[in-house]
């Protein structure tokens, strides 16, 4: 009836990133934490992924393109 369909670790390490950067990006926190949203150490943060995020697209067109 279903098809079998896997993930492999690699599809689920995709979905945690996905979880984090959008956890990062909109300043979600846990109850009882401090508020970062609006600190250096949140700005130094979306930094770094905005970055990471630029790499890995980058990695992923030259894999598609084939160069």
């Amino acid at each position: 009836m279903y098809p079998d369909v896997r993930m492999t670790w690699l599809g689920w390490l995709g979905v945690v990133v996905l979880i984090v950067a959008i956890a990062a990006v909109t300043g979600i926190k846990p109850k009882g934490t401090r508020h970062v949203a609006r600190t250096s150490l949140m700005g130094g943060a979306r930094l770094a992924l905005l970055v990471i995020v630029i790499i890995v697209a980058y990695l992923a067109y030259r894999a598609r393109s084939g160069g």
